[in-house]
């Protein structure tokens, strides 16, 4: 989880130094271009090789990379017109929409928990935007949209899962994706000038770092461990932000995401009694008939 935070935080930065030279899309078409380049070459040297990318679910990746893609633009396009903390806060919420709507999409139950949880998170999402009193920005707006489209994508890559490796998961990711920067990119096109290259490496390495860091994070320790050290991620980009963009820190937006971390946590245990409870069930000795 520290690598998870400081890739986090490190592509937030790169995102927020690359917004001067170049618009959201050319962020994007660079990240997937050096992306598919550094999976490649980890496809390369892992077993089964290159056998694992065959796939019969092309269509399901598609919608799945349409919907990431979404979530990105939304995110990258957030950093450069507000703080820092608003940003990730805002991107909080992506578990309230990936319950509703693995609710509405795969008839999953919305249990009390989930509904307190996503109670919080909207009232947490109404407290950091504050609509009506002035201060809503189109750019908010835009991470709360990427959200959404993180939370579509968490739902096909739950489908996914079942018969694809995580690399062939990743490969498609920034292989779709990158004709979907190329294309409006070439419209405005500008060639990276040196400074900015190191920033264009880092935003990609840190992209794959930080998933790969909370996958290891999930296999190895329990929810409830790993969610409140992601919230971390809150305080310490205020913090980078106060340091290094002279952002102060909202008070409303830091009420908001502990509201949102209170609803997952609810959530989440509500989730570990139930698994614990099914343990036990199979676990009981049967009866002699």
């Amino acid at each position: 989880m520290t690598g998870a935070l400081f890739s986090f935080m490190a592509m937030a930065i790169s995102g927020r130094e690359l917004s001067a030279d170049f618009t959201t899309y050319q962020i994007l078409f660079f990240r997937s271009l050096v992306g598919v380049l550094l999976i490649a070459a980890l496809i390369s040297t892992s077993r089964p090789g290159w056998l694992q990318v065959h796939t019969q679910r092309r269509g399901a990746h598609l919608l799945r990379n349409i919907a990431h893609f979404g979530g990105q633009y939304g995110w990258f396009y957030g950093l450069a017109f507000i703080p820092l903390a608003e940003v990730i806060a805002i991107e909080f919420t992506t578990p309230v929409w990936t319950a509703l709507l693995a609710c509405l999409l795969l008839g999953e139950r919305l249990t009390a928990p989930r509904l307190a949880a996503l109670v919080l998170g909207v009232a947490g999402l109404l407290l950091i935007l504050r609509p009506g009193s002035g201060t809503l920005q189109p750019a908010a707006l835009a991470v709360m949209a990427g959200a959404i489209g993180y939370a579509l994508s968490y739902i096909q890559t739950k489908s996914l899962s079942a018969t694809e490796t995580p690399l062939c998961i990743l490969f498609y990711m920034t292989l779709i994706q990158l004709p979907f920067g190329m294309v409006p990119s070439l419209l405005h096109w500008q060639t990276p000038p040196l400074h900015a290259l190191p920033w264009i490496v880092l935003v990609s390495i840190t992209a794959m770092s930080a998933h790969y860091c909370m996958a290891r994070a999930f296999r190895l320790a329990d929810a409830t461990v790993v969610v409140p050290m992601d919230f971390m991620r809150l305080p310490l980009i205020a913090l980078v932000g106060y340091l290094f963009y002279d952002e102060l820190i909202d008070w409303p937006v830091a009420l908001g995401a502990l509201m949102m971390l209170a609803g997952n946590l609810i959530n989440i245990r509500a989730e570990q009694r139930k698994s614990g409870l099914r343990q036990e069930v199979f676990k009981a000795p049967r009866s002699p008939e």
